[in-house]
């Protein structure tokens, strides 16, 4: 739970420079691994040690019948970019996610994250139509 936990706040503070309440991160990551009904995450390994994650959640569309599987929490740690780690979890992800009746993968990304959207656009995902909003209830908190 811990390295999980440092990843998110790690993430927080490369990609849009805010510096996440660890309690709560640690409170949050907890929930999910209680909770799989909230989620779940799948972590890369390279000799043992955890350099990568991604947390996957669900939501039902009545549209399709089905899920779509959202992958939130993507980090990878610096020394293991561009090896193939956060590749070899989106396989894994959309392997899992086939298998289990998903109707498909979503994501949301930093607009500034040049970097994500071009190993996203790789991976085959494309730019969705729709824009997301958001109405904040915790005072804008990240």
């Amino acid at each position: 739970m811990q390295i999980i936990a440092e990843h998110n706040a790690a993430m927080a503070r490369e990609t849009e420079g805010i510096e996440l309440d660890f309690d709560t991160v640690s409170r949050g990551v907890g929930e999910v691994l209680r909770n799989p009904g909230r989620g779940m995450y799948l972590l890369a390994e390279i000799d043992g040690r955890p350099v990568g994650q991604a947390m996957i959640t669900f939501e039902w569309s009545d549209w399709r019948c089905a899920d779509f599987w959202w992958l939130q929490s993507v980090y990878v740690r610096p020394e293991a970019r561009r090896k193939g780690v956060f590749s070899t979890i989106f396989r894994e992800v959309e392997k899992l996610a086939m298998e289990q009746g998903a109707c498909g993968l979503r994501l949301y990304v930093f607009g500034e994250n040049r970097r994500a959207r071009s190993t996203y656009e790789a991976l085959g995902m494309t730019l969705s139509h729709y824009v997301m909003y958001e109405r904040s209830f915790d005072g804008g908190k990240p």
